[in-house]
């Protein structure tokens, strides 16, 4: 009954996608069909950063939406029909009613202005005041740093790392995988000319992406200046711990309240977790604040839903992706187990023969 469910899961994704395949190949970020439930759909990958942030704020706002996973190392973000949803090819991308948003910092706005009832939580205070001042200088603050950067730099040069949760073929394996989209990428610019520009456009960024994050003199740079961001956070905490000295008391980065300056901020710290570089940042009585933070944040609900625990990240992303490759080549599977089982009866059946053979004769 599981699987059967999953089959229809699966296939109600194929069929929300050849959906979006059928639209105007011309289409930009922009208009689309209105979709009269209103729903929202978001197109997202479980290790993307940006989508990990995006995913998190609809849980804290407590937002009902559908979910579909666009596997990064399955280079489903470079198929066609998503090409047309995004022309940049990056996740995460949101729909609702005419709207298709892709950048990760405008759908987090539009969530804020478009689902502000009663009944939700706001993760921006309102403008013009001093709580929506700093929450707006810490989010543009930690939404500036090279998180692409910092994690290419930590899987091609493991060796700034210390208790890294990436597994040690990595390296191997994105330098392989780029060289391999890149190829990719050329190709489908030849089969799909409505969508040439938009693939040779992202071919000569992945390539000079690479360059850069595989430069250890800016990696170090880059590290360098997020000590200083750090220093910051860790002043701001320890001034919510002044203002509050009452036992019990639990402020966030900008105020009581959860907001997206500390979306921000926890879904950094657990992706510095994940690569392997909290202990230069927080811990052993370094930047106390930031790691009492960090402790707290994990602990809420919404943050537990989407991101889990730091050792679960693998796992959600690999399962998802072996079950696709199982399903994708299931026929191929199918028909090699079946004519294994047909090799091996016949062989089997002949030898049965040949011994009452032989036994005859005997």
């Amino acid at each position: 009954m599981a699987s059967e469910k999953s089959s229809e899961s699966q296939d109600e994704r194929a069929a929300l996608i050849a959906t979006d395949a059928e639209q105007d190949v011309h289409q930009q970020c922009g208009p689309v069909a209105k979709q009269s439930d209103s729903k929202l759909r978001l197109y997202h990958w479980t290790q993307s950063f940006n989508s990990q942030k995006v995913r998190l704020a609809i849980a804290e706002k407590g937002l009902q939406c559908e979910e579909y996973n666009v596997s990064l190392p399955l280079s489903e973000h470079n198929e066609p029909w998503f090409m047309r949803l995004n022309p940049a090819g990056e996740v995460p991308v949101l729909i609702h009613d005419d709207n298709v948003i892709c950048d990760p910092t405008q759908i987090i706005d539009y969530l804020e202005q478009n689902f502000n009832d009663e009944g939700t939580p706001k993760l921006i205070p309102e403008e013009g005041t001093t709580y929506y001042h700093r929450v707006q200088h810490y989010r543009e603050l930690l939404d500036s740093l090279q998180m692409d950067a910092y994690t290419h730099g930590c899987i091609l040069h493991p060796e700034i790392t210390v208790d890294s949760h990436i597994p040690a073929y990595a390296a191997a394996c994105i330098r392989t995988q780029i060289g391999n989209t890149q190829s990719e990428l050329k190709k489908l610019a030849e089969q799909n000319p409505e969508l040439k520009d938009a693939y040779i456009a992202k071919q000569r960024r992945l390539k000079s992406k690479l360059f850069d994050h595989d430069n250890m003199k800016y990696l170090k740079k880059l590290l360098d200046e997020l000590e200083s961001v750090m220093d910051q956070v860790e002043t701001e905490l320890q001034r919510r711990v002044e203002e509050t000295p009452e036992e019990g008391s639990h402020p966030w980065l900008c105020g009581e309240f959860f907001s997206m300056a500390d979306v921000s901020l926890a879904v950094t710290l657990h992706r510095l977790k994940f690569l392997g570089l909290s202990r230069r940042y927080w811990g052993n009585g370094n930047r106390v604040n930031l790691e009492t933070y960090y402790g707290r944040v994990v602990e809420r609900p919404a943050f537990r839903r989407v991101l889990g625990h730091v050792n679960n990240i693998l796992i959600s992303a690999v399962l998802p992706v072996a079950f696709r490759v199982a399903r994708k080549n299931m026929p191929v599977i199918v028909g090699t187990t079946l004519l294994i089982g047909i090799l091996g009866g016949a062989t089997y059946f002949t030898f049965l023969y040949m011994k009452k053979r032989l036994t005859a004769f005997s």
